[in-house]
């Protein structure tokens, strides 16, 4: 390509960036308007049902070559930075920093944010119950490892709603300080890390002993501090404590996804794409197991999950966690959860929100 032909390439370029600034601050103008009249009418500034809403409209309008898959991240920011214009919107989650979680919360709010890491799950539940933070930010589930009991504990004695979830494909990746693998004596990473990731150690460390730490952060923070060490985690981790990435994807199933929840203290509305969780815990009578579903069944509602946990009060006695397609608002949801909590001691309806794209 001639020198002349790239230069006028380039200013076309710099004059759609000046473009987009202008409209960026436009955009801006308006959600300043309409940041004070939320705050007349004392209406949410976080309405993720919204957010899902453009995010497909965007989507669907999107005719290319600009990739429809960085549609999302591209608006995550630009509406984290409109948020902020009214003040930074705070976020409680499981810590430390780049943890999964830390990913699943920048991924979902922007950097914009002030994200608060917690060193528990039971603490990121206190600190939106009490009102210090907007939203949390937990793990939920994992597809080789399963439910975190943790969270699904907790939900019996909370008041918080689901007000979103964010799936996460969970990458591993062996940081060094070198960027090499030669002379590491010793491995840090977090209990389910390694459980993941155990052929590539068989195969590359098998005589080399294994440190498990709290957190896949917490790994890559021991694994700074020594230079014959080696961690297991993320790509983020890397970046927050310097490492560098001595091999990537090391993890055993390349379809390894974490499921989290934002936590909030209002039901976001229907999206038409939407999922409703809930809890209930059964009488003990026979059959009842088989008729609790029934009305599930009978309204044509699709169970995409059901766990049982122990009922923490009581000795044998067991709740079950229930995910379903479908919104609170829908007649046939509200119809059969009517129909359930005949064979109830109680339900609770933990939120309806828009479901993840994966």
């Amino acid at each position: 390509m001639p020198k002349n032909e790239l230069e006028r390439l380039r200013r076309q370029i710099d004059a759609l960036d000046a473009q987009f600034l202008k409209l960026l601050n436009r955009r801006a103008g308006i959600v300043l308007k309409v940041g004070k009249a939320k705050k007349t009418s004392r209406e949410e500034f976080y309405t993720p049902h919204r957010e899902k809403l453009l995010m497909e409209r965007l989507k669907k309008r999107n005719k290319g070559p600009f990739p429809t898959r960085a549609i999302p991240s591209v608006f995550s920011e630009i509406i984290s930075a409109s948020r902020s214009l009214h003040a930074p919107m705070k976020v409680a989650y499981l810590g430390p920093e780049a943890t999964f979680t830390h990913m699943a919360a920048l991924r979902h709010f922007g950097r914009s944010c002030e994200m608060i890491p917690m060193t528990s799950i039971s603490r990121v539940f206190e600190e939106v119950e009490n009102k210090r933070t907007e939203c949390g930010v937990v793990p939920i589930e994992n597809s080789t490892e399963g439910v975190v009991g943790a969270t699904l504990d907790r939900f019996q004695d909370s008041s918080l709603k689901i007000g979103a979830e964010i799936v996460l494909p969970i990458a591993h990746h062996f940081l060094t300080v070198t960027g090499g693998t030669r002379g590491v004596q010793r491995i840090y990473s977090h209990p389910q890390a390694v459980a993941q990731c155990r052929p590539w150690l068989e195969d590359k460390f098998s005589n080399t002993p294994i440190v498990e730490v709290e957190s896949t952060a917490r790994a890559a923070a021991r694994a700074a501090e020594d230079s014959r060490s080696g961690a297991i985690a993320s790509e983020e981790a890397a970046h927050v404590y310097r490492l560098k990435i001595a091999e990537r994807h090391i993890e055993d199933n390349p379809n390894n996804m974490t499921r989290f929840l934002v936590l909030g203290r209002k039901n976001p509305g229907m999206t038409g794409s939407d999922k409703t969780s809930i809890l209930f815990s059964v009488k003990d009578q026979v059959g009842v197991l088989y008729r609790m579903l029934e009305p599930f069944y009978r309204n044509k509602i699709n169970l995409t999950k059901i766990e049982s946990r122990p009922l923490k009060k009581k000795v044998w006695e067991y709740i079950f966690y229930l995910d379903m397609d479908g919104h609170l608002e829908e007649k046939r949801l509200q119809k059969a959860l009517k129909e359930l909590d005949q064979y109830c001691l109680f339900v609770k309806v933990l939120g309806s929100y828009p479901k993840a794209t994966v």
